[in-house]
């Protein structure tokens, strides 16, 4: 018999799945092992209503199992939300490979990855995420055609990073148009944190605006590298006390917690990381209470998957760019919503997107 006062490390042993606190419906939780290559890798399929769950995978040197399991459980959850209130037929789905890219990543485990994607016969398509490239994906191609994101030279859309960049671009200007009443960006203080490829891309459009740009990333010779390209200013150390009008959070999830959430000096959070609110109802009140506008991240950083449904639905640049650009109405969409109902941008955000889905399930079930 389970104690109601069960503890959370003690849940986690006897549900180690559904008894994740980011457990949230999910139809599917896959594990794939193989010896052979050191595959150790998990599928989540939070949700298949509006079409086959598409997603990209991540490799990274997780701490634990727990911690892997965890990130993929809120990844494909915020697929599915991405998807759904971008107007895609698609449905959430996410995967991580335990491993540093750098040093583990082989021909042959990315094959064998594929291998287990290709037994999900489409219900979950895979496509490049952090620690993944193009390249990677054209591995898996080459053993199941459950994968987007491959070259351009192959038949594929290519690098979604610049598409990603341009969307939270897009998103951040609707946010600078609510908070500031223009969405013109010149003068404005921006703080990107992360300045891999979809931060370094951002920088430019932000740039090209005239914005004052500083930024800050753990690699420092990643960072060093992008300030000599752009000729901006790093910052080096704890920047979360610092004076800025946006802060771009452009790396990993949940830098806005207990810790930052109360410290922040900005106006605006607009950024490409994933599930930046480490609690997102808790985080995301907090912001509200406090004035600060966040751009919900799963629906600004949608370019990069808008980029490769493209290969899904055959459908060219202009039109990708076009559904990309199309951000910054939504974007604005969920500002007035909040404002209009008092709740959260990130609560209204998840209702237009669940909307859509229980629509598609009432349409599903008269057929």
């Amino acid at each position: 018999m389970i104690s109601d006062d069960l503890r959370i490390n003690d849940l986690k042993k006897v549900d180690p799945v559904f008894g994740q606190l980011s457990f949230d419906d999910h139809e599917q939780v896959i594990f794939c092992h193989d010896k052979d290559t050191g595959l150790k890798a998990i599928i989540g399929i939070h949700n298949t209503v509006l079409g086959p769950a598409l997603g990209g995978t991540r490799m990274w040197p997780y701490q634990n199992e727990w911690e892997a399991l965890n990130d993929v459980l809120r990844l494909s959850r915020g697929m599915t939300l991405k998807s759904a209130i971008t107007g895609l037929n698609l449905g959430g789905g996410k995967a991580v490979i335990i491993g540093d890219s750098s040093t583990q990543k082989t021909p042959e485990l990315m094959r064998k990855f594929g291998e287990f994607v290709h037994s999900l016969n489409g219900k979950y398509i895979t496509a490049e995420d952090v620690g993944m490239t193009t390249e990677d994906m054209d591995i898996v191609r080459e053993v199941t055609p459950y994968v987007t994101g491959i070259s351009e030279n192959k038949g594929g859309a290519g690098n979604p990073s610049p598409i990603t960049a341009f969307g939270v671009f897009m998103g951040m200007k609707a946010a600078a148009k609510f908070k500031f009443g223009t969405d013109v960006l010149e003068d404005r203080k921006i703080f990107v944190q992360g300045v891999g490829s979809v931060g370094g891309a951002l920088i430019e459009y932000l740039l090209d605006e005239g914005a004052k740009v500083t930024i800050t990333d753990i690699n420092k010779e990643c960072l060093e590298k992008v300030a000599k390209r752009y000729h901006v200013d790093i910052f080096d150390g704890d920047f979360f006390d610092e004076q800025m009008d946006i802060y771009a959070p452009c790396a990993l999830g949940a830098t806005i917690n207990d810790d930052t959430v109360y410290r922040l000096k900005t106006q605006i959070i607009a950024g490409a990381a994933n599930n930046q609110l480490a609690d997102e109802n808790v985080h995301g009140r907090i912001l509200k209470e406090r004035g600060i506008l966040y751009a919900p991240d799963f629906l600004i950083n949608a370019g990069g998957i808008i980029n490769v449904y493209a290969e899904l639905e055959n459908y060219g640049k202009q039109e990708i760019m076009r559904k990309t650009e199309n951000i910054f109405n939504t974007t604005l969409e969920i500002f007035e919503r909040s404002k209009r109902e008092d709740i959260t941008t990130n609560q209204a955000a998840v209702q237009i997107a669940n909307e859509r889905i229980e629509m598609r399930k009432l349409e599903n079930s008269k057929r």
